[in-house]
């Protein structure tokens, strides 16, 4: 029972923790997301030293919520953030929580002449290794018991 996580359905049980999985108290996961964003317009203003504070930004942000940033590539118009997840954690709360620090600071220090930094929009992907065919299987095994 090492191996064992107690939730309010019961126990799963895995016999080996995959490597590169998060394991909780409650819960074993692997969450990654791919986020890109624009400045409101579109506009270049991501450059220089707004292009180096942002990366402090979410870089500060990303170890506040407790998240690993996978990689970041900061354009003059867009951002893109790879960064770990957590299960407590929704994405839209991870882009929301980087996205209002980063223009609330950005906008306090530089004059980017914009009312505010970001469009609300942005693009969000999952990432894992984790086939359909995979958790298809683990079904099926564990509907055998």
């Amino acid at each position: 029972m090492d191996n064992c996580v107690t939730s309010l359905g019961g126990n799963l049980c895995i016999l080996t923790v995959p490597r590169g999985f998060d394991r909780e108290r409650t819960n074993i996961h692997k969450l990654q997301y791919h986020f890109i964003w624009c400045p409101k317009y579109r506009k270049s203003v991501l450059e220089g030293d707004v292009r180096d504070r942002l990366e402090a930004l979410i870089e500060e942000k990303a170890a506040e919520l407790g998240l690993e940033r996978l990689e970041l590539a900061i354009r003059s118009d867009h951002v893109h953030l790879f960064i770990t997840g957590d299960s407590t954690l929704a994405p839209n709360k991870i882009v929301q929580q980087v996205k209002g620090y980063s223009s609330r600071h950005l906008r306090d220090e530089f004059d980017v002449g914009l009312p505010s930094l970001w469009t609300r929009s942005y693009f969000v992907s999952s990432a894992g290794n984790v086939s359909i065919e995979v958790i298809e299987e683990y079904i099926d095994a564990q509907a055998g018991e």
